[in-house]
């Protein structure tokens, strides 16, 4: 038994309010800057729903993650290294650009500097990429809550696997939301895929992350991560991907996704589990066995056993005691409510969900039965087979019973918890029948509902012995100057030029500062101004710079 860390995040989709905020602060923090426009590390998508990019679901068309052989080994569905090797310099299993979308601003300066006319200024979309006029087609978000309508839904890869029928029945019962990141995988196809070695999973905490110096921009890891959460910043030439905020995790602090979260459904903590099981649970036969597979990997903290060998592999008394209070830990093994993404894509994703049950109790309340009953409740679980099904495509590759299972617990919890609202008293038979007693109810209630900062994040710090461990390697992220955007030889050399990004959000700084349009020729438009330099007419002339 070979004891390991992960960092490891759970989302309750019953409180995902579809805002974005999330995404949109990760992308002021992480993807902000050139090159990377169309990137979101995090993105929340409507379901049903094509998701971002357009398909990414449809690994018979982008190859991703791992498939069992005949000898019962796993290996990358994209091919292996003699294959790679074969078309390195040409990797057609990548989605383009209107996979994902064109990235646009808009013609701001137009509406303030435009001389008086008989017609209304219009800011017209341009394109981030080459400045040209576009027309706007697509976007990361462009099937917001359409969940089940005509214009996406027969475009949702795990509804082309469900019959018309059903999918005319959830197009009228059925829509949620739901968060992307990276996964952090225990078995992450992208590292398998990457020619150079330049993506690696950290032996501290799990989180998988790109050396920045090492990448070639080979693209291989986009196509291998069967999430498509690995991007190609067309600028510098490198791979990037979502860090999981690995430095705000060693201050102790959780990611920025997290911590803007207005609904509060994140939770964050540390899993121990045994490294020596890992490829043997991703191999199994039966993709429907691959859930309790994984649980079985997770070892549990409060084993004396498991601590002992955590301590022999050297895990600090403070990290063994995080795993011991973590909240993914309970809603993984003790609660058995959350699901992985897509375990069939067998990379055994971390990032796991608790999937929704608020469409299950509006049903059976507009049919004028009590939604929190819980016999009425249990049974709306059963006949509502058509959104399990879809559940069930998502999280636990097609199995419905584990998710009908999670429901019912979900739904447990409500009934036995308006019981002591309403002074009804605590009826163990609720809990009993979804093999549960009243006091861990009222526990997981307290976790899912009512949980305060300390209880959803249990982060322990990084350690200042480990700090050679978790020196940052090239991640470069900053700016174009930094480690990794230069190098010799073909592939080494960066596609952009030596302008700091940190100041190149849309265009190139000169493009940003003064007006595009030669009605106001050598303006500043102070809307776009960074607050770097001085460019010319921003300030009064000093002596020195007088005629």
């Amino acid at each position: 038994m070979k004891v390991m860390a992960q960092m490891s995040m759970v989302m309750n989709l019953d409180k995902c309010i579809g805002c974005h905020t999330c995404s949109v602060t990760c992308k002021q923090a992480w993807t902000n800057r050139s090159g990377v426009e169309y990137v979101w590390f995090n993105n929340v998508e409507t379901r049903p729903g094509i998701g971002y990019p357009r398909g990414y679901e449809d690994q018979e068309k982008w190859q991703g993650g791992w498939v069992r052989n005949k000898r019962g080994r796993l290996s990358l569905k994209a091919g292996g290294r003699l294959s790679k090797f074969a078309r390195i310099f040409s990797n057609p299993k990548l989605p383009e650009i209107h996979d994902y979308y064109e990235p646009w601003t808009y013609e701001y300066d137009m509406l303030l500097n435009a001389p008086a006319g008989e017609h209304t200024p219009v800011a017209k979309p341009k394109s981030l990429l080459d400045g040209r006029d576009m027309k706007i087609e697509w976007s990361a978000n462009w099937d917001d809550n359409l969940g089940g309508s005509g214009e996406t839904m027969h475009d949702d890869p795990i509804l082309k696997h469900m019959s018309e029928h059903v999918a005319s029945e959830f197009e009228q019962t059925f829509m949620f939301y739901l968060p992307r990141i990276c996964e952090h995988c225990l078995n992450p196809s992208c590292v398998a895929s990457c020619p150079s070695g330049a993506m690696y999973k950290r032996v501290e905490d799990g989180i998988v992350l790109v050396d920045q110096d090492a990448c070639r921009g080979w693209r291989m890891c986009v196509t291998g991560c069967p999430y498509k959460k690995v991007y190609f910043n067309h600028k510098t030439g490198k791979a990037e991907k979502c860090t999981l905020c690995y430095p705000r995790l060693e201050v102790g602090l959780p990611t920025v996704c997290s911590e803007t979260c207005v609904g509060r459904l994140r939770y964050l903590g540390l899993v121990l589990y045994d490294a020596d099981q890992v490829a043997t649970a991703a191999a199994v036969k039966d993709e429907k066995d691959l859930l309790d597979a994984q649980r079985s990997v997770f070892l549990d903290p409060h084993d004396p056993a498991v601590v002992e060998a955590a301590r022999a592999e050297g895990i600090p008394e403070d990290w063994i005691e995080a795993a011991q209070a973590s909240p993914i830990w309970r809603l993984i093994n003790d609660y058995k409510v959350a699901l992985p993404l897509h375990p069939e894509y067998r990379t055994m994703p971390m990032v796991w969900y608790i999937p929704p049950l608020s469409p299950v109790v509006d049903v059976v309340a507009s049919s004028g039965n009590d939604g929190e009953d819980a016999p009425t409740l249990f049974a709306a679980i059963d006949k509502l087979r058509i959104p399990i099904e879809y559940l069930a495509g998502l999280f636990t590759a097609g199995d419905v019973a584990p998710v009908e299972g999670v429901l019912r617990r979900l739904a447990a919890m409500r009934s036995y918890m308006r019981g002591i609202n309403l002074d009804e008293g605590r009826d163990e038979e609720i809990a009993n029948a979804v093999d549960m007693t009243g006091t861990e109810i009222e526990e997981m209630y307290r976790l899912l509902a009512i949980a305060k900062y300390e209880d959803r994040y249990v982060i322990p710090s990084a350690h200042t012995e480990q700090a050679a461990q978790l020196e940052e390697l090239a991640c470069s992220l900053d700016y174009d100057g930094g480690p990794g955007m230069g190098g010799g030889g073909p592939f080494g050399a960066a596609s952009g030029g030596e302008v700091p990004v940190a100041v190149e959000n849309f265009h190139v700084l000169k493009d940003r500062q003064t007006a595009d349009r030669p009605s106001t020729p050598g303006r500043v438009n102070l809307l776009n101004w960074d607050g770097n330099g001085a460019p010319p007419g921003l300030f009064p002339p000093t002596g020195k710079d007088e005629p």
